[in-house]
């Protein structure tokens, strides 16, 4: 008598469009919602994953193995953090980690910020000298869902050509509704709770955490410079500092008029500032500026950027779908940084005053370093 098996389970990528794309689940076995962009990244996933400026998204990675070298150290897994004081609690896999001021040692958040991801090919197996777990293990652990053995190609090609869309992921007989991260407060859920602060350097700065990524903050503390980390709507008023860093987060940026208005203070008191990603483009609409929002986004660690008026060249790390609007910039702000593939603005700076952002991620992270120059060029004005 033959043994009966079990058909495998089956999930769905449906796009708002109508295009359905059938494949097999991995990760948490759940439904869900989100906007589906694409990364053109060949390695990188654990810091990719764990990247705030993803909250909301469903994240295609065009390179077509995903997984091989599994995951590094985590805090829960062997309590190995860059200090050594958080153990995860194994009862609550699904609790957010208190890192009691400290900074995880191989990702860029406390945990996987995207809504689910979606790759040709999942590697089931890994191996690294410094991977302790796979993929499809740290997934569930965090109750993200997977989805591989579709046409990544294809989908990337659906869109390049009609742009980045809102789209489903359906596993077995659960329905869910489309969502759009583009009306809401992502922010708000992935900034910190509580004051924090790093360092003991002489020069303070203040970071304004949009979703800021973790090596921002090391970057800073490499510099020699001490960081007073505060939420995104915190009152900065009554704090001592000398100059300040908004980072990259999440979502729309004419979303918060809260941030803007801090932005809008910074300049009028002349402090020294430094937007990235999320907050070059808050800075730029304090500045008068205008944003839009890109076809299908830049996603990868292969984004070549033109210094404005110059012939040198850098390769960066992008993550994001908005951009800033050269040509609306007010008199004493002018571009800085150009990107070379559509030519869209990468960065601005004031011709006098100490104000200076890029839409790309000089810490990299993954990627590139070649614009760790950036933050020199901001210290300078620190004083």
């Amino acid at each position: 008598m033959s043994k009966k098996t079990t058909p495998k389970q089956t999930a769905r990528l449906i796009l708002e469009d109508k295009n359905i794309f059938e494949g097999q689940p991995f990760g948490a076995h759940k439904s869900i919602a989100g906007e589906v962009v694409f990364n053109t990244g060949m390695v990188g996933y654990p810091e990719t994953l764990t990247d705030p400026s993803y909250k909301g998204q469903i994240l295609v990675m065009t390179y077509p193995l995903i997984g091989n070298y599994g995951i590094p150290p985590t805090s829960f897994a062997d309590n190995l953090l860059i200090s050594k004081k958080t153990h995860y609690p194994k009862s609550e896999p699904n609790k957010s980690i208190s890192w009691d001021n400290d900074l995880p040692k191989y990702f860029e958040s406390d945990r996987i910020q995207l809504q689910a991801l979606i790759v040709s090919e999942l590697s089931e197996s890994f191996s690294h000298w410094n991977s302790i777990e796979s993929l499809d293990s740290w997934l569930k652990r965090f109750a993200v869902p997977g989805i591989q053995g579709i046409d990544t190609r294809r989908l990337t090609k659906i869109l390049r050509e009609q742009g980045t869309m809102l789209g489903k992921i359906e596993i077995g007989e659960e329905k869910v509704e489309y969502y759009n991260p583009d009306i809401e407060d992502l922010i708000s859920k992935v900034t910190v709770s509580k004051v924090e602060k790093y360092g003991t350097g002489k020069k303070r700065i203040l970071l304004i955490d949009c979703g800021c990524k973790k090596s921002i903050i090391t970057t800073l503390l490499n510099k020699k410079v001490s960081v007073l980390r505060v939420p995104y709507d915190y009152d900065i008023d009554n704090e001592d500092y000398d100059g300040v860093l908004i980072s990259n987060g999440p979502g729309n940026p004419v979303v918060y008029d809260q941030l803007v208005d801090s932005a809008k203070k910074l300049i009028q008191k002349q402090v020294p500032t430094l937007g990235i990603c999320m907050g070059h483009q808050i800075l730029s609409l304090a500045a008068g500026a205008k944003t839009y929002k890109l076809k299908y986004g830049h996603r990868s660690q292969n984004q070549p950027v033109n210094q404005v008026g110059s012939n040198k060249c850098y390769v960066t790390s992008q993550n994001h779908s908005f951009a800033v609007d050269t040509k609306s910039l007010p008199r004493g702000w002018q571009p800085w940084f150009e990107n070379l593939n559509d030519y869209s603005n990468e960065g601005v700076i004031h011709e006098k005053l100490p104000f200076r952002s890029v839409q790309f991620h000089p810490e990299a992270m993954p990627g590139p370093v070649d614009t760790d120059f950036i933050f020199d060029e901001f210290l300078k004005d620190v004083k």
